[in-house]
Parts: structure tokens; sequence; C-alpha cells
């Protein structure tokens, strides 16, 4: 583009600052296809108004960003007579309005809807933040951050930015957690889209907390409480990417629901993707296993499974790039794993390496907790961290360039761009497997057999009433033979292929494919 040509920004600068027209009749639009894919709930990065691609850095939590609307301007005049500080002259936008059309056009399709919270900082250009720093001392938000030295004669301004970022000033906190002024006003925000105009129904169904882990406990115990109050069954999952002790002072029953499982995605790459640090199927099921334990059932069930996010690579991108960086090294990974890294491969994975997120999708969907999926994976988007990982979503009826240029602006052998229709029925046939299956979601776990020679995976789901389902997963290079004579016997379901098959006592083999997976299905005798 013309202002691409004379910015004075490189191409990773470049790319941060384009814009592409998604909203939120764009979403409405294709609810049909994500309800297609058997999704129940939809996890929606920061909606609120705020300048950047990627929205952490918000103006206000009271308003969904005017961009994502019909009427930007006339919404941004809407908020313009508005007090901030009393929620009584809040009214709704075109934009507002829109996202709650969303949310029940969501709720009446049985997806249920999280938005976003970023409480521990705010933008810049945040309403308050801005106010600070036009009238200083006099401000009635002077109390809202951390402010390190005022603007005098004798003084530059300075403030506490997140990790020292000066556009995300931090909220200030005391022994109670956030402070009070932009507590009250966090708390009429999430009463506000929890119960839109008093009805719990028309409102979202839970949050996703960003950077849950630089708040203090003191303030996400007493949020829980209010976001209980309004709706008991709410979902809220925390962003927290560390140890297990680290972690578990979150899930005790008095802050989150559940986690981002970063932790899955750690042991699940380290079995599936690495080669240099790959472990065998043995230690892959004992660090499952320590996960699994980590917590009480009520949470391990419902912890948010993920193998990547706007936060990280691709996971098809991660299989090209298997030993480049290790997700368990969180800072190093994050920061080798950028298309800027000269040693990263930018490239379309091969039809082997989808083969691999067959697998592990498969793995995902039948495993204990939700199954996370990042839009795109579906379709076999790929792309390093960000931005590459926040590209537009590829849809089957638009035509895409060849993509050719690396980060740095050189050129590479054209990639074609088009959605993997064959992953995207892959994802649409296992999520029908989850959701016409209880035993997946709700069934216990029983480790039936772990080969470190032939690298094959077998467990059992089983819950009473339902079918006894058998995953067979082969992590080997080689076609592999398993007798599931002692698991099952008689006549077995195949559900992925929808097929019964008998197998007699004289002949329990089964040949699972290299790098595949097999479920099978029986009736406890």
């Amino acid at each position: 583009q013309p202002w691409e040509q004379e910015a004075p920004y490189d191409m990773g600068g470049i790319i941060t600052r384009r814009r592409y027209g998604g909203d939120i009749q764009g979403m409405l639009d294709e609810l049909a296809y994500i309800k297609s894919l058997g999704v129940n709930a939809i996890y929606l990065n920061p909606v609120f108004w705020a300048p950047s691609l990627h929205k952490y850095d918000a103006i206000m939590y009271h308003h969904i960003d005017p961009h994502f609307g019909p009427d930007p301007e006339g919404d941004k005049a809407i908020i313009a007579t508005e007090d901030p500080l009393d929620p009584r002259t809040w009214k709704w936008t075109s934009a507002d309005r829109l996202m709650l059309e969303f949310i029940k056009a969501c709720h009446q399709r049985h997806i249920r809807v999280i938005f976003d919270g970023v409480f521990n900082h705010m933008g810049i250009r945040s309403f308050a933040f801005q106010d600070v720093l036009k009238n200083q001392q006099n401000s009635p938000y002077k109390d809202w951050f951390t402010i390190y030295s005022w603007d005098t004669d004798t003084s530059a301004f300075s403030y506490q930015g997140w990790f020292g970022v000066p556009d995300l000033p931090e909220i200030r906190e005391d022994e109670q957690g956030i402070v009070n002024g932009p507590k009250s006003y966090i708390y009429n925000c999430t009463s506000r889209w929890m119960m839109p105009n008093g009805n719990v129904a028309n409102g979202i169904d839970g949050w996703r907390l960003d950077v849950a882990f630089c708040v203090d406990h003191a303030f996400w115990k007493d949020w829980r409480m209010l976001v209980k109050a309004i709706n008991p069954d709410a979902y809220l999952t925390a962003e927290v990417v560390d140890k297990i002790e680290v972690v578990s002072p979150y899930l005790e029953g008095d802050e989150f629901d559940a986690v981002m499982n970063y932790g899955f995605g750690v042991v699940s790459s380290e079995f599936f993707i690495n080669r240099d640090r790959q472990i065998s199927v043995s230690e892959f099921d004992k660090r499952l296993r320590e996960l699994r334990n980590a917590f009480p059932a009520d949470i391990t069930y419902v912890q948010q499974n993920l193998f990547d996010s706007h936060d990280t690579q691709r996971f098809t991108s991660y299989i090209v790039n298997h030993d480049v960086a290790y997700f368990r090294d969180w800072g190093d990974y994050f920061n080798k794993t950028r298309a800027n890294n000269p040693a990263y491969d930018e490239r379309k994975p091969t039809a082997e390496e989808y083969r691999i997120q067959k697998l592990m999708a498969l793995f995902q969907f039948t495993y204990v907790g939700a199954p996370m999926v990042y839009y795109g994976d579906e379709v076999g988007m790929w792309g390093a961290n960000d931005p590459d990982c926040r590209k537009p979503m590829v849809w089957d009826d638009l035509a895409y360039n060849d993509e050719v240029y690396n980060a740095d602006g050189s050129t590479r052998t054209p990639d074609k761009v088009s959605p993997n229709m064959e992953m995207h029925d892959w994802y649409a046939n296992i999520a029908r497997l989850r959701g016409a299956y209880k035993v997946f979601s709700l069934g216990s776990f029983e480790t039936l057999l772990t080969d470190d020679e032939t690298g094959v995976y077998v467990y059992r789901r089983r819950l009473e009433g339902e079918p006894d389902a058998v995953v067979i997963l082969n992590n080997s290079e080689q076609d592999q033979q398993v007798d599931i004579s002692q698991w099952l016997k008689g006549t077995v379901y195949n559900p992925m292929k929808k097929v019964e098959q008998y197998f007699p006592s004289k002949d329990p083999m089964v040949t699972v494919p290299y790098k595949s997976g097999l479920v099978l299905m029986s009736y406890t005798k």
C-alpha cells in the first residue's frame, strides 16, 4: 500500500499497523461456520475500545471498540457525552448493541461467550491516564496509577508501566489488590457486560483474565464473588503461564475455575513435536498424570487445553520448527519463534507435518479438559509468533495471493494460501465425536498402554451409561499392530469411520498407521 511504502517502519512495524476490517457483523455472518465445527464456547480477545491491533491497551472497558460496529464516528460522539465514573450516564453505542446481538445469536445456538478482561493495566490513551497527563495531581484519576514523579519545574512525569512498557500504565494496587477507584470502575463494567440492562440471560458467560499473575490474589477473590453472584455458572479462566506450584493458588476454588492450560501444550509438544528433546510415551503419560492430579477434578475437567494462542507461534509452525525453541522455556520460546529469527522457517507445513497436527488434535479432543482451538488452526493456518500468528482468517470464498515475503521483507519460495478443507473436516469430525459422547468431556481417564519401543499410547475414557472409548495413538514413524483383546471384545464401533467391526479373540489386532490415531468404542460387558 502507498502508506506502507512511505512509512518509517520495518515489515514487522507495518504489519502491526494494518487493519483488515474485521468486525462484529463478520462474526455474526460466520456463526453457522463456527457452529458447524461443534463449538460451544467462543473466547474473544479484547473487544473493548483500544487503538492497537491486539487491544490489550484499553481506552475503556465499558464500550466495545466503535470500529467493530457499523457507526464508529456516531459511537464516539455518544461516548463523548458520558462521565466514565458515573455508570448512570453510560449509553449503548451501535457497536455495543451489535455485540449484544452477537451474544444473543450465540446463546440461541447454545454457544457461550467469554470476554478477555485486561484489568492489570490500561492503555496510555485511556480516558483515565489521559486525564492524569493533562491535570496531573488535580486529576480525579491521580490515584489510579503508580506515579513516580509529577510534571513540575524540577521533575519530569514518570510512572509504572507493565513490565516497563510505557504504553501500558499499570493500575495501582495496595494490600487489597487493585485500589478502590479503578476497582469500582472494573466492577461496574463487569456488571454491565454480564447483565446488560439487568438481564443475565443477555450477558456474557465468562471471562479470560489477562496476566492474572500480575494482580494480587485479594482482588481476584473479591471479584470472583461479584461474578458468581451475578451468574453462578460463569466461567473464569486465568492466564498464568508457570509451574504447577505457581498456578495452584489461583485454582483453590476462591479465584478461578481454570487456567489457560499451557502446561498441557508444553507436555504435548515435548511428545508430539520436539525431536532433540522428545520424551517417551511413559514420560508423556507421567507428566499428564501430574497435571491431572495437581488440581481437583472439577478444575481438571474444565482446564483450557491449548496448543497455541495469540501469544505463540501457530502450532503447525511449531511442527515445522520443531527444535528452534521449546515451549517449556517460555521467555526463550516467545522470542526465538518470531519470524525475525534467521533460524526460523516461515514456510507452509507439508502434508506429513499436517499429519502430526491431526494426531495432536485427536488427542486434544479425546483427553480430559476443554479443548481450545485458536481460530484458523482448523484450516491449517501457519505463522510465527506475534504478529504472524494473528493473520486474518483464511476463508474459502476469497482468493489469496501467494505468501512470498519473510519478516525482513526478503522473499522465499511462494506458498499457496487457501483453507485446508481436509483439516477442517477432521476438526469438525472430532468435535462432533466429542459432542456426541459425554464420555470424552466427563468420563474417567485410565492409561492402558505406554509402549516406549513402538511409540504407542493407549487410554480409556469411561462414563456410566456411555460406551467405553479406547483411544490408540501411534506417535512413531511406522505403522503399528496393537492387540486390543484385553480392552475390547466382540463388536466394536469406530465412530470416526462410522463402522462396526467384530474382533474374535483369535484375531484381536488392529493396525494403526504412523503418526495417527484410532478411537474404538464398546459397551462394557
